[in-house]
C-alpha cells in the first residue's frame, strides 16, 4: 500500500472511530430514531439524483437499506441513548465479524477453517468480558450486540450484491432506509418529541448531523470503496480493527469516559480474535536437497 493511501486508510478509521463521539453528541439533541432518519435522509438526498441508477438488483438495495440502515443503526443509536458508552459501543460493534462468519456458514454454506473458529471464540470471549461490567446497563449492551448481528447479516447481503460502486450502493440503500425510519420515529419517538427536537435545532446538532451523514457515511464509504477496489478486501479489511481503538481513545478524550483494564483486555481479545480469523496458514515449502 502506498504511503498516501496508508495514511488515508488510517485517517478513515479515525473518522469512523470518532463517529461514536459524534453520535453521542447528536443523541443529546435528537431522539435516536429521528437522528437515524435525518442521517440517512441527508445521506441520500440530493445525492441520489447525481450518482446514477443502481448497478445491482433492487432486492439487495432494499435488503441492505432495511437491515443496515433501519435495523443496525436504530439498535446502535437506541443502545447508546439507553446508556451504552460511546467507546464501548465502538468495541462491541466489532463483534459483527463474528456474526458475519456465523451467517456465512448458515446462509452461504461456507466452511470455516479451524483458525477462524478459534478466532471467533476468542472474540466472543472478549465481548463476554465487556458484558460482565455492564451491570444495570445490560439491556443497552444487548442492543449494541443486536446492532452487530444486523451488521453481520447486511455484510452477507452486500457480499451477494457485489456492488461495483460502494458509494452509489450506499446512497440508494440510504434512500430506502429513509422512509421507514421517518415512520418509525413518528411511531416510537412520537411527533411531539420529534417536533421539540427540531425546534431546538442548533449549530451543535447541525454539526453532528452533517458529520454522521456526509463525512462518516458518504465520504467514508466513497474512500472505503476506492481502497477496496485498489488493494482488495484482504489488505484493507483488517484496518477496520483500528476503529474501536480510535473510538475508545476519542471517547476518553472528548467525553471523559474512563478506560478500565477490563475494557482494554476485552478490546485485545475482540480485535485479536478477529485478526486471528483473517490469518491464512500456508503449508511449509519443501526444499529439495540434492544428494
Amino acid at each position: 500500500m502506498k504511503p498516501r493511501d496508508l495514511a488515508l486508510t488510517v485517517g478513515l478509521m479515525a473518522v469512523w472511530g470518532f463517529n461514536f463521539v459524534v453520535i453521542e453528541t447528536g443523541l443529546d439533541h435528537f431522539p435516536p430514531l429521528l437522528f437515524n432518519a435525518l442521517r440517512f435522509t441527508l445521506a441520500a438526498f440530493p445525492a441520489v439524483f447525481f450518482v446514477g441508477r443502481p448497478q445491482v438488483p433492487w432486492r439487495w438495495i432494499v435488503a441492505v437499506g432495511l437491515i443496515l440502515g433501519v435495523t443496525k443503526f436504530s439498535l446502535l443509536f437506541g443502545g447508546m441513548a439507553a446508556g451504552m458508552p460511546a467507546g464501548l459501543s465502538s468495541l462491541v460493534l466489532q463483534s459483527q465479524a463474528v456474526f458475519t462468519m456465523v451467517f456465512a456458514v448458515l446462509l452461504l454454506r461456507e466452511r470455516p477453517r479451524p483458525v477462524q473458529i478459534a478466532g471467533l471464540l476468542v472474540a466472543a470471549a472478549g465481548v463476554a468480558l465487556v458484558a460482565t461490567r455492564m451491570g444495570a446497563g445490560l439491556g443497552a449492551f444487548l442492543l449494541i450486540v443486536g446492532a452487530a448481528a444486523a451488521w453481520g447479516l447486511s455484510n452477507i447481503a452486500t457480499r451477494k450484491a457485489s456492488p461495483p460502486d460502494t458509494l452509489r450502493f450506499m446512497v440508494w440503500a440510504s434512500a430506502v432506509a429513509s422512509g421507514p425510519l421517518i415512520v418509525l420515529s413518528l411511531l416510537v419517538d412520537g411527533p411531539s418529541a420529534d417536533l421539540a427536537a427540531l425546534r431546538a435545532f442548533d449549530l451543535e446538532a447541525l454539526a453532528a448531523l452533517l458529520y454522521v451523514a456526509l463525512i462518516s457515511t458518504l465520504a467514508g464509504f466513497a474512500v472505503w470503496g476506492r481502497l477496496l477496489q485498489t488493494y482488495g478486501a484482504s489488505t484493507v479489511a483488517p484496518f477496520s480493527m483500528l476503529v474501536p481503538f480510535f473510538g475508545l481513545a476519542s471517547a476518553a478524550i472528548f467525553l471523559g469516559e474512563r478506560i478500565t483494564a477490563v475494557e482494554v483486555t476485552g478490546a485485545v481479545l475482540v480485535v485479536g480474535g478477529i485478526l486471528l480469523g483473517l490469518v491464512k496458514l500456508r503449508a511449509p515449502r519443501l526444499v529439495r536437497v540434492e544428494a
